[in-house]
């Protein structure tokens, strides 16, 4: 739980609670790509987790995707909107063992309660980052945390459209290594993504509902190969300017400790 000093919003089930009514295939399509991240991390590493838990699940679409896939023999869940977890529940996903509330910061587990940590386009959501990022390594010694690279020149200038999907945290690939470095994990291995060509249609035609006509998907199709190739010809900086999200495995570190004492001495 925080110190004194930090104070967590009293009502902040009810601030998230009216934000899942369902099975929602925008939400399921994004989590298809979230899960393929996910084990395509832990697979290039021949890292095979048993018993994982989700922070922060919201309805389910990541866990959906990756029970269809059975990578992992066990999933939890957590999650701070209980619209979220009557969804999951609903789904009755056979891999899923339990669902609970929590209160976005303290995991109602004891140490080392799971062999890997999930949090997925969660961070950038959190308050205090760095209390919920604790507590990921007290109840696992592996993690997979996955957010959305949104920084760019001019961001002060979008603040209300960032507001608008809750992200108040925005990274670059380089500031959420330091974040989790700075807070005793060891980075094991990385992956930069861009939107899959399925989601940015999606949204562009369905979300955004922009008319779909022949000079429209065109024009959407000519952008997306160019982005495609852009990122994949460019050299690992260019690369990170590019990408929109990155998926980080990490460990917790042997340093964290002292990591921890330090911070506490300032």
């Amino acid at each position: 739980m925080p110190s004194d000093g930090f104070k967590i919003q009293a009502n902040i089930h009810e601030v998230y609670d009216e934000g899942y009514v369902g099975e929602s295939p925008w939400r399921e399509l994004g989590g298809k790509f979230k899960a393929k991240n996910i084990m395509e991390v832990c697979k290039r590493n021949d890292f095979k987790p048993k018993r994982i838990l989700e922070v922060g699940a919201g309805e389910g679409s990541v866990l959906l995707h990756l029970d269809k896939a059975g990578y992992f023999e066990e999933l939890n869940a957590v999650e701070i909107a209980t619209s979220g977890i009557d969804v999951i529940k609903n789904r009755k996903l056979a891999s899923v063992k339990s669902v609970e509330l929590f209160d976005g910061y303290s995991l109602p587990f004891e140490d080392d309660a799971f062999d890997a940590v999930i949090l997925c386009h969660v961070l950038e959501h959190v308050e205090y980052e760095r209390i919920l990022l604790r507590e990921l390594m007290r109840v696992a010694p592996y993690q997979i945390i996955e957010v959305p690279l949104d920084y760019h020149f001019e961001i002060d200038t979008k603040v209300d459209h960032y507001l608008g999907y809750g992200h108040i945290n925005v990274y670059t690939p380089s500031s959420v290594r330091f974040l989790l470095k700075s807070e005793g994990f060891d980075v094991v291995e990385e992956i930069l993504e861009i939107s899959h060509e399925d989601v940015v249609t999606y949204n562009e035609f369905i979300n955004k509902k922009t008319p779909e006509t022949k000079e429209n998907e065109a024009a959407l199709k000519q952008m997306l190969r160019n982005k495609r190739h852009a990122f994949y010809d460019a050299n690992k900086e260019t690369a990170e300017m590019i990408a929109e999200s990155i998926t980080i495995l990490t460990k917790r570190g042997k340093g964290s400790l002292k990591i921890r004492e330090k911070q506490a001495t300032v």
